[in-house]
């Protein structure tokens, strides 16, 4: 049987990653670790009890097939190059390896095949990058992008458990201000050229994901006071010309993609519907009528699922799959 460990497994996302593998009925001999604060603590999973172990250099790294990482760049960095240095391959949902040329970066209804040509690891893109490429994948394929301008409005879960503890219990620990009363435009921190992290990772990300190196894009994102599934307002330039319909049903058979788009009966994405599931969500598609071939929509979707540990277990999914 496969041995997959899971790393951050305590954290939010690690979390996830359990509850999807349990969903999809992914069996394996798991081992599930941490940081050694919550080393001890006792996990239910898939029927089973599971101690939590604490993640050191002593632990027998070429027992793993697989490695599932959420637990920062730091520890990404650290250990991600000693699991595949035994033989497992890590799919890793930090920052840390997203832009390095030798890694592949994948969202699998768009590039899954740079998936099998790896070095050991491969990186899992950032939640905001991931829900905007699927939609505009859709578009390339068919109009060819030409520009593309980013707003996001990303959910405290984006930030982790301190991030939900300063909306629900109104503290300022994780953000700069109360996000309970403000947007806040700034996620990540700034860069001397104004953008922030978080605005660099989805620009970057994107022309690698995309395979599209000098793609026009400007991004600008912020905090909203909502718990959960990450909202995106994406404007886009194509360089052929295009119907709204054919848009509308181009995207809706693109796979994991749902379009929810009815504004008679004010129908549209909402966060409520995106919670809880894998798809990414398309609404208020319309042209831009100040550019030749301008396009606009909504795009939302749960940031800790496919933003993060559903993505990644897809991936481990089609690995297996491959393998056998």
């Amino acid at each position: 049987m496969l041995k997959i460990a899971i790393v951050g497994a305590t954290g939010l996302v690690g979390q996830t990653f359990l509850e999807v593998l349990e969903e999809k009925q992914i069996h394996a001999n798991y081992t599930l670790f941490a940081s050694a604060k919550s080393k001890g603590k006792i996990i239910k999973f898939m029927n089973k009890e599971y101690e939590v172990q604490e993640l050191t250099k002593d632990i027998p790294f070429d027992s793993y097939d697989y490695a599932l990482f959420s637990a920062g760049s730091k520890i990404a960095k650290e250990y991600a190059p000693l699991f595949a240095k035994h033989g497992a391959t890590v799919i890793d949902n930090s920052s840390a390896f997203r832009m390095d040329k030798s890694i592949p970066l994948v969202v699998p209804e768009i590039n899954f095949e740079d998936a099998l040509d790896n070095l050991g690891i491969i990186a899992n893109p950032n939640c905001s990058t991931i829900q905007a490429v699927l939609p505009l994948k859709a578009i390339d394929k068919k109009y060819k992008l030409k520009r593309v301008i980013y707003s996001t409005y990303q959910a405290v879960s984006g930030a982790g458990k301190l991030g939900i503890d300063d909306l629900l219990q109104d503290k300022v620990e994780k953000f700069p201000y109360h996000i309970k009363s403000n947007v806040i435009p700034q996620i990540d921190t700034f860069e001397e050229n104004g953008y922030t992290k978080e605005e660099l990772k989805m620009i970057n990300e994107t022309r690698k994901i995309l395979k599209h190196p000098k793609l026009a894009i400007t991004a600008t994102c912020a905090r909203v006071p909502i718990l959960n599934s990450h909202s995106e307002s994406i404007n886009v330039e194509t360089e052929y010309p295009f119907k709204i319909e054919d848009i509308k049903h181009y995207l809706n058979s693109f796979e994991g993609i749902i379009v929810t788009d009815d504004i008679k009966n004010n129908i549209y994405p909402l966060n409520t519907i995106a919670n809880g599931t894998d798809n990414v969500y398309i609404g208020r598609i319309r042209r831009d009528y100040s550019v030749e071939n301008g396009l606009n929509f909504w795009c939302v979707a749960d940031n800790i699922r496919k933003g993060a540990a559903s993505n990644a277990v897809q991936i481990l999914e089609k690995l297996i799959q491959k393998r056998t």
